[in-house]
């Protein structure tokens, strides 16, 4: 006859393993969702365009932000951390990277939404580099699952330019 520590031990194990082998059909279960969001920003101002004492530009847009990130949920879905960058190239780097805004969005009920915002960051660049410099913006989000693996992904948004001048 077995002892009880033994008994205790093979059903700890059989539990762990039936545990485990679920939350790997979890995981798989999010790579059969194809999501596509749905993104749209405006600037409906630029607050101000200027030179900083130290040489470095600085910009204060005033952004309209609309989404629709419904598709990124599924069962699985914690939550999705979501961020706004301007992107755009110098002659000195190949792509610079401005975050601008970002947010937790927690629930299906909440992804979609509407803001109006200034940036959060703020978007200087070292160097005099941005007056009339052409850049995206792209939204940027990691979904983050209750159990498996993490994944990213963006959009991309291309078209936007800033004055030539200072403001």
């Amino acid at each position: 006859m077995h002892s009880f520590g033994y008994r205790a031990n093979a059903l700890f194990t059989f539990a762990v393993t039936i545990l485990a082998f679920i939350c790997a059909i979890a995981s798989f279960t999010d790579t059969l969702n194809s999501p596509s969001p749905t993104v749209e920003v405006k600037v409906l101002n630029i607050n101000w365009f200027q030179k900083q004492p130290n040489g470095n530009d600085e910009v204060s847009l005033t952004l309209n932000i609309s989404t629709d990130l419904q598709t990124l949920f599924t069962w699985n879905t914690k939550q999705v951390f979501v961020f706004l960058t301007a992107e755009y190239v110098t002659p000195k780097h190949a792509l610079n990277q401005i975050s601008l805004w970002d947010g937790i969005i927690q629930s299906k009920e909440h992804s979609k939404f509407t803001i109006t915002t200034s940036n959060k960051y703020r978007f200087i660049d070292q160097g005099s580099n941005l007056r009339g410099r052409e850049f995206n913006f792209t939204l940027h989000w990691h979904v983050m699952p209750k159990t498996g693996k993490m994944f990213a992904n963006k959009i991309v948004l291309p078209g936007y330019r800033l004055p030539e001048e200072y403001r």
